[in-house]
């Protein structure tokens, strides 16, 4: 099958580099239509799983929602942890020292290999919650075992 540019294809790919983290289907078809642009849903999943088998966006799947896409360029981080709001359904990237250090402790401990891009972590975010937020940033100082 020959694959072929087209704008819709265009704006898509346009639509997930501009992401900011993870962006789902439902997000990317009303991007478009803000754009201007009428793409059926079809289009947009022909285009993920096109641009997923080629390795210019990732997918995560959590539990029974939707799938959520990630366009991978040099400054997309290929491994992390995830948060998953059961509230919102807010897929939030957590980079977190003590996170390595429990991964580390899981192989040595208990020769466990983790694989950090897909695990996820169910709670309740910030938001949901009525708290603050915090920085988003530890410093393994923090952390004793």
């Amino acid at each position: 099958m020959r694959e072929y540019s087209t704008k819709p294809r265009a704006l898509i790919l346009e639509i997930l580099s501009k992401a900011q983290g993870h962006i789902s289907a439902k997000e990317i078809i009303a991007q478009l239509k803000n754009h201007g642009q009428a793409a059926s849903t079809a289009t947009v999943y022909r285009t993920l799983s096109m641009l997923e088998a080629q390795g210019v966006v990732k997918k995560m799947t959590v539990g029974t929602g939707p799938a959520c896409y990630q366009y991978m360029s040099e400054r997309a981080c290929q491994e992390h942890f995830h948060l998953k709001c059961t509230e919102c359904g807010a897929l939030i990237h957590l980079s977190c020292e003590f996170l390595h250090l429990l991964e580390n402790h899981i192989f040595e401990k208990h020769a466990f290999t983790i694989s950090s891009g897909k695990t996820v972590i169910y709670g309740k975010c910030a938001k949901c919650a009525g708290v603050d937020e915090k920085s988003g940033v530890c410093e393994a100082s923090e952390h004793r075992f």
